[in-house]
């Protein structure tokens, strides 16, 4: 593809949005009294077995008390990695969503940038499931923006693919970099090869569908005319590969021209890595890094899993892995307990102060849509 080219529309242009779209609810999770007692009660004893019941297990009692007592002078620097690593996702977020947008006069300013992705991840923490929770209310704040939902939809695809193309890579390269001992480090077969076979497979999928026409339902419309049911049903599955081609050309325009929004997508990854090497610091001897981050992105797959928030996955996940690669359990648990306190517990609360100030943000874009609007009815007069 033409590296000047942008990826085509896949829909046509749409039309003026109605007021009434533009003031859509921020979008909600039904909420019963019986799964507040579930959701609570898996809660409350996810954290108990983390932090109570795990350090007991294997002589372990007095590590786990060590979660709060570890080196100061680490744990401080784990602090500033962690800011730092939420501020390389926001400078990414304006990179993607809103510098390509500046001509149309963006409402998102940076302040914004950081309520919508602060309370995009507090929308993770609670809905969990790969973060399913936090893109519903991105996707919400950029339409009350005034963003067209295709260029939402595709700039959203674009985020995650060029955020989670990172994730992929460290997998490859970590992963056969310690099977075949170019990187330092024991490399068990399940949790170095076949992660990175899994990467593997997963970019070759990614790359493969970027190659499907945009446009792909539309050049359907024929065959499932004249093809019966099972040719209409054939076109409506077309969607979804057509909309990943089009996240994945915005991707690859972003990367073509070496947008320096990708930066933000190393340093929320590295830096969020680096907590997790100053907590092993704070509390002893660290693995190798590329053992560590290794046991960071497979651990990470827990995330995966449908918990309240994640709680217990990635923990577990990351507790495991290390275990395989032989990191004794009296370093991984305190270490990794005390890194979950500081990227996954500590910016829930500043992500629910934001959720309330987007709110607030989204009203008053409203305010001046309306205002504007009587302006221009006005003048019309």
């Amino acid at each position: 593809m033409d590296r000047t080219v942008k990826p085509p529309e896949v829909d046509p242009p749409e039309p003026d949005e109605e007021e009434d779209d533009l003031d859509e609810a921020m979008p909600r999770v039904q909420i019963t009294r019986r799964g507040v007692v579930l959701g609570g009660f898996f809660v409350v004893s996810a954290v108990a077995f983390l932090y109570l019941v795990l350090p007991e297990i294997a002589d372990l009692k007095e590590q786990g008390e060590q979660v709060g007592e570890g080196n100061h002078l680490w744990l401080g620097v784990a602090l500033v990695f962690t800011l730092a690593s939420f501020g390389g996702y926001v400078m990414m977020f304006q990179g993607i969503f809103v510098r390509a947008d500046t001509r149309a006069g963006s409402r998102i300013d940076w302040r914004a940038s950081y309520q919508i992705t602060m309370a995009g991840l507090a929308a993770t923490r609670l809905f969990a499931a790969g973060g399913a929770g936090g893109i519903a209310l991105t996707a919400w704040a950029l339409r009350r923006a005034g963003m067209p939902r295709r260029k939402v939809a595709d700039k959203t695809l674009a985020f995650l693919i060029l955020t989670y193309a990172v994730y992929m890579a460290a997998l490859v390269v970590c992963g056969f970099g310690l099977y075949f001992g170019l990187l330092p480090g024991r490399a068990p077969f399940a949790i170095t090869v076949v992660p990175a076979l899994f990467a593997l497979a997963a970019i070759a999928a990614g790359l493969g569908l970027g190659r499907v026409p945009p446009d792909l339902h539309r050049r359907l419309e024929g065959f499932a005319r004249r093809g019966g049911r099972l040719a209409r049903i054939a076109q409506r599955l077309a969607n979804a590969p057509a909309a990943f081609s089009a996240g994945m050309r915005e991707a690859l325009c972003h990367v073509r021209e070496r947008d320096p929004a990708l930066l933000g997508s190393i340093a929320y990854w590295g830096f969020n890595i680096a907590v997790l090497w100053a907590c092993f610091h704070a509390f002893g001897h660290p693995p190798p890094l590329s053992v560590i981050i290794m046991g960071y992105f497979v651990g990470f797959l827990g995330n995966l899993l449908p918990l309240p928030g994640g709680i217990g996955g990635v923990d577990g996940g990351m507790i495991g892995a290390f275990a395989a690669f032989g990191v004794p359990l009296s370093l991984v648990v305190p270490a990794v307990l005390a890194y979950r306190v500081f990227t996954f517990w500590l910016p829930t609360i500043p992500g629910a102060i934001a959720y309330f100030q987007l709110r607030r943000t989204v009203a008053r874009w409203r305010e001046e849509r309306r205002a504007r609007g009587e302006v221009a009815a006005t003048a019309g007069a």
